[in-house]
């Protein structure tokens, strides 16, 4: 549709002036009522964070999202911008975004009273009416608020005009959402410099005479160790916000799985019983005691960790010639550079970072080995192994040889049937199923194992 450019054509439309927060309650309200999804992409929180955040938003109010990294709170602050309009009309050239009915700047004023309806209007799209700061120690008042910029000065107008300011992100963002990431961060004068902000919904900037009523939601991200009394965050700015919700990691093995199938880049496929390991093995670092739960376990850890996998099947398949490149359960130990890159530990347990993983390793696969494969009868896998078989097998071990080695197992059709691999399995399929029933068998005492020099021989 053709959009009106003037403030008389925007009025002969019929268009109504309503704030932030009152088009996105509308429109929040209008997602409800249609079954609309109005935080697409985000996992776990259906039960718990989401029906907060829509009561805050339905009440307006200035948010904090309170968890530790990896918890999806940056994600969830950008899908906000989905409940803004998709366009909406701002004075021509205005660096605030003034709306064409109610002008605040001292430029977008005198140019309403000269040209009347002639008045020029744009429009802008709703990605453009979100704004976003990481926390930094570097940051200033200057960059959030604004300051008087020199050059303005230099060309003429006195230290007195307001016109001379040259406005931060914050003001550039009125009309739209503003987030702040890791707010604690904030040196303690600059998070003074938001108290109007939050409150009395204006700015202030170096003793000007000067009032901007912002129309903006502010939202803003901390961990919830600096989010205290004792922490990095004053006590005034915490009462200036409306609601404090607190994240957390996925609470069911299922959400995990799924948010790694959402997020993660794999190069190669990697069956859904594996990434119930990789799921199971990140909840079980998050309760370990040796890991240090202040600074979590996030949610890129699984999702790096899968790619891994998916990675050690493409590089097996380039070296071996394997035609189709499965993930097994010989990729696994592939994850431990993520592990050592993403899982901070405790005091003492400096050294103990790859047995540690091995241990909660092998707590998951038996976990997920269980849970996939509870009541199959497995006695044709254990009997192949009565005569002093042995199957060897490796990263390097192509998903024929192993085939080969296994023969024809009964009971195998009903395994796979069991992982949602059905009867049309690759082989790369059937082999993972394989291994994955191995070493299943192995931790569950029914089979021996033994492993040198990166080769696991599984049998006597």
């Amino acid at each position: 549709m053709t959009r009106p450019t003037t403030l008389g054509a925007l009025r002969a439309t019929n268009h109504e002036h309503r704030t932030v927060k009152e088009e996105i309650r509308r429109n929040l309200l209008a997602a409800l009522r249609e079954g609309r999804n109005p935080f697409p992409g985000i996992v776990g929180f259906d039960e718990t964070v989401v029906p907060q955040l829509q009561r805050a938003l339905l009440a307006g109010h200035d948010t904090v999202l309170l968890g530790e990294r990896g918890q999806g709170k940056t994600r969830l602050m950008r899908t906000l911008v989905g409940l803004l309009d998709e366009w909406t009309p701002v004075i021509d050239g205005c660096e605030i975004n003034d709306h064409p009915y109610a002008p605040v700047c001292a430029r977008c004023r005198r140019l309403a009273q000269e040209a009347g309806d002639d008045l020029p209007v744009a429009w802008k799209h709703r990605e453009e009416r979100y704004g976003e700061k990481l926390a930094t120690p570097d940051t200033s008042v200057g960059d959030l608020v604004g300051d008087v910029d020199p050059i303005r000065v230099a060309e003429g107008r006195t230290l007195g005009d307001p016109e001379t300011v040259h406005y931060g992100l914050v003001p550039r963002t009125n009309r739209g959402i503003f987030a702040i990431n890791e707010l604690p961060d904030l040196a303690e004068r600059i998070q003074v410099a938001l108290f109007n902000v939050l409150e009395e919904r204006d700015i202030q900037i170096r003793g000007y005479t000067l009032r901007l009523p912002l129309d903006l939601l502010l939202i803003a991200s901390a961990n919830p160790e600096d989010y205290t009394n004792r922490g990095r965050i004053i006590t005034p700015i915490k009462d200036r916000f409306g609601a404090e919700i607190r994240t957390h990691y996925p609470l069911r093995v299922e959400d995990e799985v799924a948010l790694i199938r959402q997020e993660a880049r794999l190069v190669a496929p990697v069956p859904d019983h594996l990434l119930d390991i990789v799921a199971r093995l990140t909840r079980g670092l998050r309760e370990s005691p040796s890991v240090d739960q202040r600074s979590g376990v996030s949610a890129r850890f699984a999702i790096s960790a899968a790619e891994s996998v998916a990675a050690s099947a493409l590089r097996r398949a380039a070296l071996t010639g394997e035609q189709t490149p499965v993930a097994r359960v010989c990729d696994l130990p592939g994850m431990l550079p993520t592990l050592h890159g993403k899982v901070e530990f405790e005091m003492g347990e400096e050294g103990r970072e790859a047995e540690i993983f091995e241990h909660q390793l092998r707590l998951a696969t038996a976990e997920s080995f269980r849970e996939h494969l509870r009541g199959l009868d497995l006695t044709g896998f254990t009997e192949r192994f009565t005569e002093g078989t042995v199957v060897e097998t490796s990263e390097l071990t192509r998903a024929d040889e192993l085939l080969e080695q296994m023969g024809t197992v009964p009971g195998l059709a009903k395994v796979l049937d069991r992982l949602g691999m059905g009867d049309a399995a690759e082989p790369g399929e059937v082999a993972a199923a394989v291994e994955f029933v191995l070493e299943g068998l192995h931790l569950t005492k029914r089979l021996s194992k033994e492993t040198i020099d990166g080769v696991t021989y599984y049998g006597s």
